[in-house]
């Protein structure tokens, strides 16, 4: 059985290439495969293998007091969902393009998982007001599954969201927004970036789809969630959509 683990942690790094020297020998030291992304303001991990082995992985990540709190999401698999083991250093650890979304600098609020369940059951957040679900995934993924009633965007890639948004921003004045995407990063720039341009009620869902599907499972959410890599997507118990011996 193949464990994969998908991480993400804003920080700031002072040598991004020394990093992703370190994460690519440790990666390759205990035969795994995937993606590490590193940037000035932090990594994206996307790993897969030996159980044994991606948790050791963590424990030397963890062991460096700059990723000490990093959160990590795992799902298992019967056969190891990448090809290769690939490290690259980027402007960004998802690629937005906008100065006033830095989460070095701050961070959007965030809501728990079971508290959006909550809210979700009883129809309104904790002050009375209507909730809406905004996608900031691209469409191919939203084909595969999204919240009922989410709110989503005919965007090709995430630099085209705050194009996609500003019909909306009016119209969501009287809502608690809450932003989500798969695992938690991409939503968190989004959410910060609406702060930041005037939209005071947007919160962002704390993990992402996986992060609820692992502590809530598949309550409010209809279909799967699409993974980048040979699983294609997951469902609410994280089992994947292909996955063959």
């Amino acid at each position: 059985m193949i464990l994969n683990a998908a991480a993400y942690h804003f920080v700031p790094i002072a040598d991004p290439e020394a990093l992703a020297g370190q994460l690519h020998a440790w990666a390759g030291a205990g035969g795994l495969r995937g993606t590490s992304l590193v940037a000035g303001e932090g990594i994206n991990l996307f790993l897969a293998g030996e159980e044994s082995a991606v948790r050791a992985f963590f424990e030397q990540l963890r062991a460096d007091p700059r990723f000490a709190a990093i959160r990590v999401k795992f799902s298992h698999s019967r056969r190891q969902p990448f090809a290769r083991l690939k490290t690259k250093v980027k402007p960004e650890i998802i690629s937005f393009r906008r100065d006033d979304a830095s989460p070095l600098a701050k961070r959007a609020p965030a809501v728990a998982p079971a508290t959006l369940a909550q809210w979700l059951r009883q129809g309104h957040d904790d002050r009375g007001k209507r909730v809406v679900l905004l996608d900031t995934r691209n469409r191919q993924e939203v084909e595969h599954g999204t919240f009922v009633g989410a709110l989503t965007l005919p965007i090709d890639k995430f630099t085209d969201l705050p194009e996609a948004m500003e019909p909306h921003r009016d119209g969501l004045a009287d809502a608690t927004v809450v932003s989500f995407c798969t695992g938690g990063i991409r939503c968190e720039k989004a959410a910060l970036w609406m702060q930041e341009t005037g939209m005071d009620n947007v919160l962002q869902l704390e993990g992402g789809i996986l992060g609820y599907f692992e502590q809530i499972g598949g309550q409010g959410y209809r279909g799967r969630c699409f993974v980048f890599d040979e699983r294609v997507a997951l469902d609410a118990e994280l089992n994947p959509l292909v996955d063959a011996a």
